[in-house]
């Protein structure tokens, strides 16, 4: 297949085991400060998905708790297949502590009494939210975290 421009168009999807967590690319600033992008995978691609109301209420819990554990967030996202997130962090590298932080975070949503923002001033689909969903997917991830560093079929 052709190189394509965006990283994970090059990735194998029928190749991959999740959930994992993997380290997608980096990118270097001109004054040294490097950027790199994981791959947070919570659904095995093209077999499963995350419904959106659980991955929307997801996204909130995990985009407000996350920065209670580290100050070097740049972002976190939703992939558009629904199955996984894309975690974007400065001048971070410590693969160890990224997966330390994602539990404690994935902890934060067991915790979690409400979803932050979820009212139409702070969000753009306030009626589209489900905080059992995101209980139930955070759960399912941390079940398994013991898989998060295998990636692909054989290693599993």
């Amino acid at each position: 297949m052709k190189k394509m421009n965006v990283e994970s168009f090059n990735l194998d999807h029928t190749k991959v085991a999740a959930p994992f967590v993997r380290l997608a690319g980096t990118k270097v600033g001109n004054n040294g400060d490097e950027i790199l992008k994981y791959d947070i995978r919570f659904k095995q691609p093209n077999k499963e998905h995350m419904e959106m109301p659980g991955l929307h209420s997801l996204e909130h819990l995990m985009a407000e708790n996350i920065r209670n554990h580290t100050d070097q967030v740049v972002d976190i996202s939703p992939m558009g297949c629904q199955t996984g997130f894309y975690l974007s962090v400065i001048n971070h590298d410590n693969f160890v502590e990224i997966l330390e932080i994602l539990e404690k975070t994935l902890q934060d949503v067991l915790n979690a009494t409400e979803v932050p923002a979820c009212n139409e001033v702070q969000c753009g689909w306030a009626a589209s939210h489900s905080l059992d969903g995101a209980k139930e997917i955070a759960s399912e991830m941390l079940a398994k975290k013991d898989e998060w560093r295998q990636i692909y079929i054989e290693e599993a």
